[in-house]
């Protein structure tokens, strides 16, 4: 694939009463929908536009130099497909040492240096930024970020040297280790400016004439930034040693990019810019060349290509107008998306359910989610306000007549969904699109019986909501176009990644789950240690284990969920008697407060619910079960795609990596079977 090289067009603005100030404009000319990158011919076009600003602010003709991108992007980084293609270490060091010879040009340059962030500004190009003496970003800007850890990579052209210099090591650490471990969390432009990546928050209307007088009122004086004292060696070397454990804690060594990227930032310690460069040089050369950075690259095509043009869905054209939207229920899912619909589609929604106090539980529920938004600072007063009067609750069913989208939350139980369904049915207008959350339930049997079941369409929303991204959304046997095209277009205004899935048990995330859960309770049963079963899937590098995600769930759900699998699939979806009998003793499978996480220690007394089979199977090692489930979940991606469960195997990678946390340096599950078969 040929580069498309983003351009560093120059121009002179003068700021008044100050002089001259030389603008660069990055623009690969692709519209404002493809990001800016740096490949070779753009690094060179950069270095020879602040070739020619040194030599001009070294003659005094110039005050001041900015960079900024074009409209929706300022940058994005190096171009990771050509990145992908190099075959030999001197080429990956190439890379390397080309980026940071070129944005040290803009550190070193005689005059004060801007970035102003008008749009994205992730890995590279943020790092770009930071070689600027002062930023501003416009206030929309959502995706600010150093996701190269995310990739299988670390910052290479400086990150890991200047982010905890200029944000504390606890704030690199959480932008370089800890946000792209979490499904590659990224920081919008109020977040930046409070960790101190940027300097400014300005309006989007007039950004750049915003920045420009910000800029000239810095060179006056007028404006001061202040920038943290160095921290003490010693902090900073007990928060390195914290983050190692909580990355050995989620990853056991499955990744290298984590570890090298914390190995650098220790580095940085020195305060020696030179060291810590060279460093990086090294680190990357290596990785570039490393399969987890090959597997990232497949994982990141599917989450910024496929994910936003969704396989299967219909004509967008054919979507219904959704004004208002109503949920069956005002328990914890449907307060969940109550909050989602009036957030991001900015809609009232109405939640019901069958008393006051069920129901008004549910909107406090809410209530206190906005308070914790408001409180941190991710929304402001007004928009807190909105949410709060945008959620109502009531008890009568009436009361959901004339919403454009119904969606039930109700028990995960056929029987109590298809009730809801024939209830609403008698009060909602022939056209309104009716949904449910179901997570493995058929849709199709919701549906049976209705008057208008096609109309019906499963939108399976993951919990807890506002952060997982992905959406399963289903297509029962009789489900339209246009109530199939309002589900996806539902999905995309929630900011939501959406993959068509066919009506079958456990539609995709969750049969795999199920199925990789059931393998490992299976394997207890035929008499291996719980410690074993514990470590065995460390390798995956999974966001939490088997027993933590059990507890997660709740193992009477858990059990629930294997029941109706083993019904629908049969028996390789296994009984589990001790399971049934944790359930009825209420045992845990971790030990926590509050909420189980992936850090809670597993319950080794759980063994004695297990062994059913241990005289006629008996134990297995780590490798074996590690083995037993690879066998067991190639076995069901080959059944899923036999069945037609989904359009292709990338959007079952997709779905995993989107909806269960599949790591990117495993580039998806599919070619990771593949490779490990």
């Amino acid at each position: 694939m040929s580069e498309r090289i983003t351009r560093a067009l120059v121009r002179d603005v003068e700021l008044g009463g100050v002089g001259t100030l030389a603008l660069v404009t990055l623009d690969n000319q692709a519209g404002p929908t493809k990001p800016n990158t740096l490949g070779p011919g753009g690094m060179a076009e950069l270095r020879t536009a602040l070739e020619g600003i040194t030599a001009r602010a070294r003659a005094g003709e110039i005050v001041a130099a900015a960079v900024t991108g074009k409209m929706f992007h300022f940058a994005a980084g190096a171009d990771l497909h050509g990145a992908a293609a190099i075959t030999t270490e001197a080429d990956a060091r190439g890379i390397a040492e080309t980026g940071h010879e070129v944005y040290a040009l803009l550190t070193d340059m005689p005059v004060p240096t801007f970035a102003y962030i008008g749009g994205a500004a992730l890995g590279g190009g943020l790092e770009l930024a930071l070689h600027a003496t002062y930023r501003t970003v416009a206030a929309p800007v959502r995706n600010i970020g150093l996701p190269e850890t995310f990739l299988g990579l670390i910052p290479g052209w400086g990150g890991t040297f200047l982010v905890p210099h200029l944000v504390g090591i606890e704030n690199a650490v959480k932008v370089i280790i800890e946000n792209p471990l979490r499904n590659n969390r990224q920081l919008d432009a109020t977040q930046a400016v409070q960790m101190g990546l940027a300097d400014a928050v300005l309006d989007s209307a007039d950004f750049l004439a915003q920045s420009l007088r910000w800029s000239a009122a810095i060179l006056r004086e007028e404006v001061q930034v202040n920038r943290p004292d160095p921290e003490d060696p010693q902090v900073w070397q007990q928060v390195i040693e914290g983050a190692r454990a909580k990355v050995d804690q989620r990853l056991h060594g499955a990744a290298p990019a984590p570890y090298r990227a914390l190995d650098l930032l220790e580095v940085a310690s020195r305060g020696d810019r030179e060291v810590s460069y060279e460093a990086e040089n090294d680190a990357l050369a290596e990785l570039i060349l490393s399969p987890e950075f090959s597997a990232g690259v497949y994982a990141f095509g599917l989450t910024t290509g496929r994910a936003k043009k969704p396989a299967g869905a219909p004509d967008s054209a054919l979507a219904r107008p959704v004004r208002s939207v109503g949920i069956a229920g005002a328990g914890l899912m449907a307060s969940q998306l109550a909050l989602l619909f009036a957030r991001r589609m900015k809609v009232p929604v109405v939640m019901r359910d069958l008393d006051d106090e069920r129901a008004q539980r549910g909107l406090s529920f809410v209530h206190a989610e906005v308070d914790k938004l408001a409180e941190s600072g991710r929304i402001g007063a007004d928009e807190a306000n909105r949410l709060r009067s945008a959620v109502t609750v009531t008890t009568d069913l009436a009361d959901l007549a004339g919403k454009d989208l119904v969606i039930e939350a109700v028990f995960e139980e056929l029987q109590v969904k298809k009730t809801v369904f024939a209830e609403l049915e008698q009060v909602i207008a022939p056209e309104t699109i009716l949904a449910t959350n179901t997570s493995a339930l058929s849709v199709t049997a919701m549906a049976a019986g209705l008057n208008h079941p096609e109309r019906v369409v499963g939108l399976h929303f993951f919990n807890p909501v506002a952060q997982m991204p992905l959406v399963e959304v289903v297509r029962a046997e009789q489900t339209d176009d246009a109530a199939y095209a309002t589900a996806f277009a539902v999905a995309k205004e929630c900011r939501k990644t959406a993959i068509a899935v066919a009506d079958a048990p456990g539609f995709v995330v969750n049969r795999l789950l199920v199925r990789l859960l059931g393998e490992v309770l299976g394997s207890l049963e035929d008499g291996t240690d719980v410690q074993v079963a514990d470590a065995a899937l460390r390798p995956l590098g999974l966001p939490m284990g088997p027993f933590q995600l059990l507890q997660l769930v709740g193992p009477a759900v858990a059990e629930h969920v294997l029941d109706t699998l083993r019904e629908q699939l049969g028996d390789r979806y296994p009984t589990s008697p001790g399971l049934r009998r944790i359930v009825e003793d209420g045992a845990r499978f971790v030990e926590f407060e509050g909420r189980p996480g992936a850090g809670s220690p597993v319950n080794m007394q759980i063994g004695s619910y297990f062994g059913s089979r241990a005289e006629q199977a008996g134990a297995q090692s780590e490798t074996e079960l590690l083995n037993r489930v690879r066998d067991a979940l190639a076995q069901e991606v080959d059944l899923m795609l036999a069945e037609g469960v989904v359009g292709d195997r990338e959007d079952i990678d997709l779905g995993m990596i989107m909806g269960a946390g599949w790591p990117f340096h495993l580039g998806g599950i599919t070619p990771y079977l593949a490779r490990t078969a």
